[in-house]
This record gives structure tokens, sequence and C-alpha cells, in this order.
């Protein structure tokens, strides 16, 4: 069954479920209405795990796809330049690629003047030489790597993303104005003063490696059609960069790497003693209203937890019995819980003694920083080829911070015992 088909199918069981939810209300919704709800949910959890293979599956054919994505970005690039810097920049990228396969050793005397010379974007914003042994990477291989990082975590997800081409510090203004007011002023009365207080934060840019990826001389020398080595490397680089980043921008205690959310997030609700590994309606509704209306009104409002708590979550169910998770008819009204969306985030704290374990308020107040220079180095030193192989490191440079001078966004923390 194709991908259309399982999620019209489970569309399809959510109207059901919503339709016996909504029209039973109160002493109607009966233990025969609930039973027949959780069967639904059930059905829908399974589909749900069809439709995950299958979208992962698509992904795995899409491949080729994401590369035609990132021509037409190098397209879009070129189109900004000059018909000598178009040249340069044409030299450069098949020069990168030549890199890639054959190695310094291997190239030609123009392809290598051609790297020394940098891409010609790069010198349009007169940044600096790559370092030493190192090389940038075109603008349409760079803006793939960073594009494949919002398909892990989750934070990306919801997070507001940016790019700048250098990684200077980046002064960013902070004000909290949900408790200001006007007045009332009589005539001929001046208005009193009250100046919005601003405040900074800095956003700075943290150094990444990808650590060392390697690759088979095989790999390299008989790649022939359906084989795209630098798809390969791009894919490997940005999943295990996108992995650290993520786990940083949610947990990152901010010392010599980025704050996460859940550190900087506030407990907006504690849990009772006995709820080490769980969590109460009554916890949640606590949590949504520790949150300002002001954030709660917001378009990034939402949810954020781990999968395992969503498990948990599912089986909560209000005074009547009726379930506080909601399955969303389609991918553009998505699930909800207590009416508002939530995000997945493997990197989250499951339920555990002191845990803060499940985020609400508005997470798009989150702010992540990309810089667009990512630096590609190849090794074909001894230490390699004594094993038949090559190895490819990236350096990136990233930073993420809860840049607001208000709490936008609060934490359930379970109880220590």
């Amino acid at each position: 069954m194709n991908i259309k088909a399982l999620r019209d199918q489970r569309a399809a069981k959510a109207t059901e479920a919503r339709n016996l939810i909504e029209s039973n209300t109160g002493a109607g919704y009966t233990k025969e209405i609930s039973d027949k709800v959780d069967a639904i949910y059930e059905e829908i959890d399974r589909i749900d795990a069809s439709i995950a293979a299958a979208e992962r599956q698509a992904q795995i054919d899409g491949d080729a796809a994401q590369d035609d994505a990132g021509r037409e970005l190098d397209d879009r690039v070129r189109s900004q330049l000059n018909p000598e810097q178009r040249e340069q920049q044409d030299r450069y990228n098949n020069a990168f690629r030549a890199f890639i396969l054959r190695g310094e050793r291997g190239m030609t005397q123009a392809e290598t003047q051609a790297l020394i010379a940098g891409p010609a974007i790069q010198n349009a914003q007169s940044i600096g030489s790559p370092a030493s042994g190192g090389y940038l990477v075109p603008a349409g291989w760079g803006g793939q790597l960073l594009e494949a990082l919002a398909m892990f975590g989750g934070m990306r997800d919801v997070a507001t993303v940016f790019s700048t081409a250098g990684g200077n510090p980046l002064p960013w203004p902070t004000v909290d104005e949900t408790a200001a007011e006007g007045e009332i002023v009589p005539e001929n009365v001046a208005a009193a003063d009250s100046d919005v207080t601003f405040g900074t934060t800095q956003i700075g840019a943290y150094k990444y490696s990808s650590k060392v990826v390697t690759i088979p001389f095989e790999l390299l020398q008989d790649q022939g059609p359906g084989i795209d080595v630098e798809a390969f490397v791009r894919r490997a680089l940005a999943m295990r960069i996108a992995r650290i980043t993520n786990r940083h921008f949610t947990l990152g205690d901010g010392v010599g790497k980025p704050q996460g959310l859940v550190t900087a997030a506030p407990v907006g609700r504690a849990g009772l003693t006995g709820s080490a590994t769980s969590v109460s309606p009554d916890d949640l509704i606590f949590l949504e209203h520790s949150v300002d209306p002001a954030y709660r009104s917001l378009p990034g409002v939402g949810w954020m937890f781990h999968d395992s708590t969503l498990r948990d979550l599912k089986r909560l169910k209000d005074n009547d019995g009726r379930p506080l998770w909601l399955p969303g008819y389609t991918a553009k009204e998505p699930d909800t819980f207590l009416r508002y969306k939530y995000t997945i985030n493997q990197h989250m704290p499951v339920m555990a003694a002191s845990a803060k374990s499940i985020l609400f308020g508005d997470l798009s107040s989150y702010m992540i920083r990309d810089i667009m220079q990512v630096t590609l180095f190849r090794f074909d030193d001894s230490a390699y080829t004594k094993k038949g192989q090559i190895g490819f490191l990236a350096w990136s440079r990233h930073d993420g911070k809860l840049v607001t001078a208000g709490a936008p966004v609060k934490a359930y923390q379970n109880s220590a015992s």
C-alpha cells in the first residue's frame, strides 16, 4: 500500500474516532464508546508505523531528488554572479568533486589552482581562506548539508533557524512586554514615561566536527551509474553533525556549547511525590497555564517530549474518560495533545526522577544559528591507506539559545521520588 493510501486510511480512522468523542459527551461517553475509541487508536498506531516505514524508504529512494535540489541551489547562486564569477564557481565545483574522488595528489594543476582560489561566492563576500588542507564546500553542497540537518532530532522543526556568512558573536535584543500596560490620560496631562527595557544576549558559533567518515577504495574507484560518492559523504557528515547539535540544542548547559532549551526553560509545574516516572492531566493543565497567555496565543506554541512520553500521554483521559490525545485528520491538521500540536524529540529526557521531561510554550523563541562556511578535509595518509580507506571530515559552526527576557517555554519536572 502506498503512502497516500495509508494516509487516507489513517484520516478515515481519525475522523471515526473524533466523531465518537465529539458526539458522545458527559454520561454519553460510555465504556463501550471508550473501548471503540481505544481500538481505533491502536489501529492508528499500526498505520503510523507503516507510514513511517514507507516514508523512510521514500527518503532513501529520493536521494537523487535531494541532489537535484542541490543543483537547483547551485543554479540560484550562479544567477547572482557575473559571467566571470560563474566560470570561477564552475571551476571550483568541478575541482571539489575531483578532490573528493582523487585527492590533491590526483588532481590536475588547474584543478588545484581552482581550489586554492576558492569559490566565487566566497570571494564575493570577502571571507577568509579555508584552513590548510581543507576546502570550503560549494554553495549547493553546503546548502544540502544544512538542509539535511533538519531531518534529524526535532529542535529544527520548531526553532527559528537563520544563517550568517561569518561567525562573529551576534548580539540579539531581548524584551519582556507581557506585563506592560497603557494608561488613561486626563486632558492636558502628559503621558507617563514607560520606556521598553531591552536586554541583549550573544549568539555565537561553536565549532562542530563530524568525526572522520571512512570510505573504502573500492567505492571511490568503482563508482558508476547510481553511485554518488559526493551524496553519500554529505549525508554521512550531516547525520553526525545533526545528532550532536540537536542534543546540544536540547540539553546543552551553555558552557562551551549551546544552551539547550531544556536547560533554559524554568520549571512551570513540579510533579507531586510519587510521580517520578509519570504525569497527571492536572500537572499538564497547570504547566499549560504557567505560560503567559500572550505566549500561548503565538503560532509557535506547543509541546515537546520524547516518544516514550507520548506513549504514556496517549493513555491519559479527562474526567469523562475521553482521551486528551486527538489524531489529526491530515498533515495540515496534526495530532494534538490538549488541543496543542507537539514535537517528538528523542534527545528530550524520558520521565525519571527530577527529569524535566515535558516542555510547553512558544518553542519558536529558541534561535538556531548556522554559519554558511562548511569546510571538508580528505585524509589519504598511511593511517587510512593501510586499511584500504579514505577519510573525510567536515567542520561546521552552529549555536542555539532561548532569546527572550520572559519565559515563553516552561517545563514539567518529575518528582524526585
